[in-house]
Parts: structure tokens; C-alpha cells; sequence
């Protein structure tokens, strides 16, 4: 059971970190305390979930203050379960090791972009 990590910065590469269900709360929840952790819900079979990838790492490269990472549902059924994922792609922000925001399915870039906008102060 793995968990693609990207961490985004803003004017550099995505570094990319595997993780796994056992080092979810210290990359995402922890992660969150003090900067904002964007968590992609997807699968490999979900077209939807191929399609909004790129426009969510592109957008997402934007932000400073903000992690991205992908979460293959398929291998990480726990992880579905706790967040309660019941359609893909669901994208859910974290701040502060809480939920503050989510959508689910496929948005355009500019829908991402006003997603973050409303939420990363």
C-alpha cells in the first residue's frame, strides 16, 4: 500500500516522496500544521481522475505553502474509507490537520485555481 507523494513548490521541480498508510498523518496531517496539503482521492482506472491530474499538479505549482500528493484508493483502502470517499477524483484540502475545503470530480484549471484562491490565505 503506497501513497505518491508530490511535494509542489512554487519555481522549482516537484521532489517526489513514496509513502505509505503508515506515514500518511505525519506527511499529510502533520505536513498540514502551518501550510496547506491538497490530497488527490484517484485511481488508475478513473478517466475523470486522469484527466484533472495534470490541471491539478499545474495549478498546484502555483502556491506556495502548498503540498500536493495523489492517493491511489484502489491501494489504500483505509485511507478511502477514513475520508469517506464515496466518488473519484475527490480532491480534499488539509490545513492545520483538518479537512477545510474539497470537490469532487473533474475541474477545469481555472476551477482548481478558484478553489485555492478561496481557501489558502
Amino acid at each position: 500500500m503506497q501513497l505518491k507523494y508530490t511535494e509542489v513548490k512554487r519555481g522549482e521541480d516537484m521532489a517526489h516522496m513514496e509513502l505509505n498508510d503508515s506515514n500518511f498523518d505525519k506527511e499529510v496531517i502533520e505536513k498540514s500544521n502551518g501550510s496547506y496539503v491538497l490530497v488527490d482521492f484517484w485511481a488508475p482506472w478513473c478517466m475523470p481522475c486522469l484527466m484533472l491530474a495534470p490541471n491539478l499538479e499545474k495549478v498546484a505549482s502555483e502556491f506556495k505553502n502548498l503540498n500536493f500528493v495523489k492517493v491511489n484508493v484502489d491501494e489504500n483502502s483505509k485511507l478511502g474509507s477514513k475520508y469517506k470517499i464515496m466518488s473519484i477524483p475527490a480532491v480534499k484540502l488539509f490545513k492545520d490537520g483538518k479537512v477545510i475545503d474539497e470537490f469532487v470530480g473533474s475541474f477545469p484549471e481555472q476551477g482548481i485555481r478558484d478553489f485555492l484562491k478561496k481557501n489558502i490565505k
